[in-house]
Formats: structure tokens, C-alpha cells, sequence
């Protein structure tokens, strides 16, 4: 089976409406971290069937659960979720964090190579992070346990935003969070081609 084919089968699975224009710079974005994996190590996976599965089919199968606004995307990494995202969603704004330039020089090489408008990359460490804006919903997909996720980026949620942190097994790292932290929701997620349990934890600061 082709790459191409394998996304067409894991969007349909996922039920997902995709433009043939999106679905060829998601395959753009994969050609693209192929090619830099090469020589900076961005991803552990190097298969390109696997990064269909567990790169972009697991960073599209969020999206029915998230909701429209500004966006950040914390320990971004090789632009995981965020790009995928963005590309899904051209009226929402993204910021994509991580502190290793490595992978925010690619970010921003993808960011540019696929023409999206609605991104932001910055290469810096959260901790001292200082945005003009706040954001509505903030993301992880492999970036902290969900207990350092949400208290070192706290003071980035707008006050009616929200954390989706994406995980596998959660319930471990959900009995140590903050007291003034909460979890709205937990979703599991079926990933098309990937064998491993997934969720999305939705929380919200009380």
C-alpha cells in the first residue's frame, strides 16, 4: 500500500473531511520529515508507513475533540501535533514551542515550505517563556507528565482555556495533579494502523 493510500484509509477511519490540497501537504510535511531525519534525528521512527500511523493519523485524531482559538503546542518537537493541526485548520493559530533548535529550524523550514499562515515557531524553554498573548487551548503529546504539563503553563491559558494533553495510559499521572487542577474529560482514541491505547485528557484549572 502506498503512503498516499494509507492516509486516504486512516482519514476515512477517522472519519475526517480532508481537501485533496490538505492531504497532499500532509504528505508534503511527511516527505519532508523524511528527508531531515535523516541527518537530525527528529524522530525515533523511521519508517514511513509508521510515521503515517503515528505521526500524522495520531495528530489527526484529536481534532473532532478540540475546539477553535489560539493554540499552543508545547515540547512541539519535529511540529507534532501542531503542523498537522494547522493544516487541518487554517482559521485557528498555532504557536509551536520546543527549546531544542534542531527541531524548531525544521518547524519553521516546514511552516514556510507549506505555505501555512496561521503558525508560529519559537525555539525557548517554556519556564521562561513570556508570550503577549494567552492562548486557549494548550497541547502535549510528548512533552512532560500531565502534572508539570499543566503547572508550567498555567499562567499561558486564557481563563476560560483549556489543556489537551495527548497520552496513552493516563491514570497513574492523573493522581498527582495540582489540587487546583481538574480533568474535564478523558477520550479515548482509536488510531488507525497504531496497536498502542491512546487518549486525550481534557483539563481545566478550578
Amino acid at each position: 500500500m502506498s503512503l498516499a493510500q494509507e492516509l486516504d484509509e486512516g482519514i476515512a477511519q477517522l472519519g475526517l473531511a480532508v481537501t485533496s490540497e490538505t492531504r497532499q501537504k500532509l504528505l508534503g510535511y511527511l516527505a519532508l520529515l523524511q528527508k531531515w531525519n535523516k541527518v537530525y534525528n527528529l524522530t525515533a521512527i523511521r519508517n514511513a508507513e509508521q510515521m503515517v500511523s503515528h505521526h500524522l493519523l495520531d495528530s489527526l485524531s484529536i481534532l473532532p475533540h478540540l475546539w477553535p482559538g489560539r493554540w499552543l503546542d508545547v515540547g512541539c518537537g519535529a511540529g507534532l501535533p501542531g503542523v498537522v493541526l494547522a493544516l487541518m485548520q487554517p482559521e485557528w493559530s498555532f504557536t509551536l514551542l520546543d527549546s531544542n533548535s534542531k527541531k524548531t529550524g525544521f518547524v519553521w523550514q516546514a511552516v514556510i515550505e507549506l505555505g501555512l499562515r496561521n503558525v508560529s515557531v519559537c525555539c525557548a524553554r517554556v519556564e521562561s517563556w513570556q508570550p503577549e498573548e494567552r492562548f486557549d487551548g494548550i497541547l502535549s503529546r510528548a512533552f512532560a507528565e500531565t502534572a508539570q504539563f499543566t503547572t508550567l503553563t498555567r499562567r499561558l491559558l486564557t481563563p476560560n482555556g483549556r489543556w489537551a494533553a495527548m497520552k496513552g495510559i493516563p491514570e497513574q499521572e492523573l493522581g498527582r495533579l495540582p489540587a487546583d487542577v481538574e480533568v474535564e474529560k478523558i477520550v479515548p482514541l482509536q488510531v488507525p494502523g497504531l496497536e498502542a491505547a491512546r487518549c486525550l485528557v481534557i483539563l481545566k484549572a478550578i
